[in-house]
């Protein structure tokens, strides 16, 4: 099983690989993937410099491409594909059909999976994406436990799941509530609720966060605020104010790590690209850890009171959940 991680810049890069990531993966700077942020991914010679890094140590290089091409706007994308596979990435994480027949008849040999903003969540799905020969495919977060051990004894394609990080409601890449308020969809801009809509305004005793002029939130000085996201905003409904969408939790699959290895999953995923060096050091640290002892004894398998502790201190609102890997209706 490998462990791979989050950089949206270099120093991320190098504290997971430091801290035992198997593979670390990034963007470039612009639209061409799902987290483009300002200040956040890499340029041309940053990423010459993280993919001799990775090599130096072993280490692999996924490079994500997996926003959805603009009519008419092709060639960037062509071109992003070209520049990662030059330096010799070892994998380019991809959504667009148009992007995958690309790099199946250009360049045969490059290994690619299919991006979780594809939605791949069947078994006729998976074997859709065998004509471009991919390797592997990154299942949504909207999957219960059940569902993927269905797909795993079903398909010969390698399986990666999301394991830690922020969830989003939608399936992935469907939101159209950042569209909505600003006008920008995340799969083809690469950005939820873009940081340029955003706003931060004291109002009294309390810290407001606003996207594109519309009230998201408003914190007292004892709350942590949250970034301004249209589904975990607090709202007044009935007279009553609270979360009405989604509350701000963390995906978190530590306990199932046994399952997951019985499973063969190929790979856990870490999301974070946008989050600091800091997180990604201690989060890789943590699932390092627990990966290994796993491996070493998945019969007597537990999560360690301290590996908790610092994965709800790094959550969203300091809470994690199952998700859909946890059904208690099904």
């Amino acid at each position: 099983m490998e462990l791979l991680c989050p950089a949206g810049n270099l120093p991320s890069l190098k504290r997971a690989i430091a801290q035992g990531a198997d593979a670390v993966y990034v963007g470039l700077n612009n639209d061409t993937n799902a987290r483009h942020f300002a200040g956040l991914n890499l340029n041309e010679r940053q990423l010459v410099e993280a993919a001799d890094y990775c090599q130096q140590h072993k280490r692999k290089l996924h490079v994500a491409i997996n926003t959805f091409a603009h009519p008419n706007h092709f060639t960037r994308w062509k071109h992003a594909i070209d520049e990662a596979i030059a330096v010799g990435v070892d994998a380019l994480i991809v959504a667009d059909i148009a992007a995958l027949d690309f790099i199946a008849n250009n360049y045969p040999h490059q290994e690619m999976h299919v991006s979780v903003q594809a939605s791949v969540t069947n078994a006729l799905a998976i074997d859709f994406y065998k004509q471009f020969g991919v390797k592997r495919v990154v299942l949504p977060r909207v999957l219960s436990l059940q569902q993927v051990r269905q797909l795993a004894t079903t398909t010969d394609i390698e399986l990666e799941l999301f394991a830690f990080g922020s969830l989003c409601i939608m399936a992935e890449g469907r939101c159209y509530l950042s569209s909505y308020l600003t006008g920008e969809s995340p799969n083809t801009t690469g950005a939820c609720s873009p940081a340029k809509f955003v706003r931060w305004q004291q109002q009294g005793a309390r810290m407001q966060s606003r996207l594109n002029d519309v009230l998201i939130d408003q914190f007292t000085d004892d709350e942590q605020a949250g970034y301004p996201t249209l589904c975990k905003g607090r709202f007044v409904v009935n007279n009553e104010t609270y979360h009405a969408l989604e509350e701000p939790t963390s995906l978190n699959t530590l306990s199932l790590l046994p399952e997951l290895l019985a499973m063969n999953i190929a790979a856990v995923k870490i999301e974070g690209r946008q989050r600091s060096p800091a997180y990604v050091e201690q989060v890789t640290r943590v699932w390092r850890q627990a990966i290994d002892h796993a491996k070493q004894n998945a019969t007597d398998f537990s999560v360690e009171t301290h590996w908790q502790t610092t994965l709800d201190s790094l959550s969203e609102g300091q809470q994690t959940t199952l998700g859909a890997y946890h059904r208690k209706w099904k």
